[in-house]
This record gives structure tokens, C-alpha cells and sequence, in this order.
């Protein structure tokens, strides 16, 4: 499978593992990350998003877990060949048995959100087989630093659950960004961010094409750095 081209690094890609997507690039975009030191992705995937928060912050250090061992030697080979690799690091783990002393700033994660089906396509990547939002949201609860951020890409409809399986867990949503396909339709995914300090929400619209097959100003603007193309025509 031939590997994605970004403009300061590439990323490898196989079959085993969930490839480059939209979701990813959008958390990568989106995520608050310039305050952070210690960032913590759940799920890395193929790397993807670690790397791009990598590029944004300059000096945060980050650790990426994957129960995949495809996935985890995937994020491996793709963060150590990234000019950012001195402050990348992976490993093949279970967020469940995870144990740290460690406090993390950031934890990141665009986690799998279908109920399992019978399909095998990306199961772990896409299914809640091994990890489902309560799992995810009260482990990283007992990670985050008492100012740390908890950021996700979640479909719209998961929306409402997610945030009262947060609550449950002591943490606020901060931030909402509502991502739409293409402008006047209907939002498709959510950006949520989440503290253990209360506060007013900061909502904002984001919208990936302006017209069938051709990007947003928004979208131009936030990946201008990362892709390598223009636009689409």
C-alpha cells in the first residue's frame, strides 16, 4: 500500500491497519494542543494524528497505545522515520491494563464508535470490541493532569452519551466544534473537549468543503502546513 505524503513527514500505511482518514486529520487540526507537555494518544492507528499534534507543538513529548501489534509496529516505523521522533514514542498495550505514574496534559483519541456487527473490516479500529466510551473516557480520567484536556472525534450521534459518560467521570465538556461535510448540511461528526474545571462552552462550526469536491477556506486553512495539495477542482 503506497504510504501518505504529508509535507514535513509520511506515514506507511498496510491493510491490517485503519488508514489515513478524515477523522484523523480533523482531530489533528482541531485538537488544543499548544499548551501541552505530555500528551497521551488512545488508539494510534498509523500515527497519524500523534505526528500532526507532533508538527503543531514544538516541545510536547507524546506516547501513543495500540492493543493492534500491526497498528503499534505501524505507529513505530512511521514515528521514528518523522523528523519529531525524538519526542515520539509507542507502545503495544491495552488502555484497560495500562498503569503509569505519569499525568498527561492532552489525551487524544478518535476511538472506535460501532457497535460490533459481523463485519471483520477494521474491527478493532472501528467496532467497540475492545474499547467502548466508557472504558476510554474513565481511564483517561484517571490519566489527565488536574488541568488536562481530554480530546475526541466522535460521530454527531454519540454526541449526548459521550458527554454524560464524561460527566459521570467528573469531566466538563469545554469546547464543541461541530464538523459538517459541505456547507448548509447537517453536522456529521463532533470535536469534544473535555476538563475537570467547569466553564462556559466554546461552540464553533467547522465545514470541510464549501461545494462538492472543493475544500473550505477553514480546511485549506488549518491543513495548509500538513497537505500538499491546493485545493480540488
Amino acid at each position: 500500500m503506497k504510504p501518505f505524503k504529508f509535507k514535513y513527514f509520511e506515514i506507511q500505511q498496510s491493510k491490517e491497519v485503519f488508514r489515513v482518514g478524515t477523522d484523523g486529520v480533523l482531530l489533528g487540526i482541531l485538537a488544543d494542543v499548544k499548551s501541552a507537555s505530555e500528551v497521551l494518544e488512545i488508539g494510534t492507528g498509523t500515527g497519524l494524528i500523534s505526528l500532526m499534534l507532533a508538527q503543531r507543538n514544538d516541545h510536547a513529548s507524546f506516547l501513543g497505545l495500540d492493543i493492534n501489534a500491526d497498528a503499534a509496529l505501524l505507529t513505530k516505523t512511521n514515528f521514528e522515520q518523522s523528523p519529531f521522533h525524538s519526542r515520539l514514542k509507542n507502545i503495544h498495550q491495552d488502555l484497560k491494563t495500562f498503569e503509569t505514574e505519569k499525568k498527561f496534559d492532552l489525551i487524544i483519541s478518535n476511538p472506535p464508535y460501532f457497535e460490533e456487527s459481523k463485519s471483520d473490516k477494521d474491527k478493532i479500529a472501528r467496532q467497540t470490541v475492545e474499547l467502548d466510551f466508557q472504558q476510554l473516557v474513565s481511564a483517561s480520567a484517571k490519566l489527565l493532569s488536574d488541568h488536562g484536556v481530554l480530546s475526541v472525534i466522535i460521530p454527531v450521534e454519540a454526541g449526548r452519551i459521550f458527554i454524560e459518560i464524561a460527566f459521570g467521570n467528573h469531566l466538563f465538556l469545554n469546547r464543541k466544534v461541530n464538523i459538517k461535510g459541505i456547507e448548509n448540511s447537517k453536522t456529521k461528526r463532533l470535536v469534544l473537549e473535555f476538563s475537570f474545571i467547569e466553564r462556559a462552552i466554546e461552540e464553533s462550526d467547522f465545514v470541510i468543503e464549501k461545494s462538492p469536491r472543493q475544500y473550505s477556506d477553514q480546511y485549506l486553512e488549518l491543513t495548509k502546513e500538513f497537505h500538499v495539495f491546493k485545493s480540488r477542482s
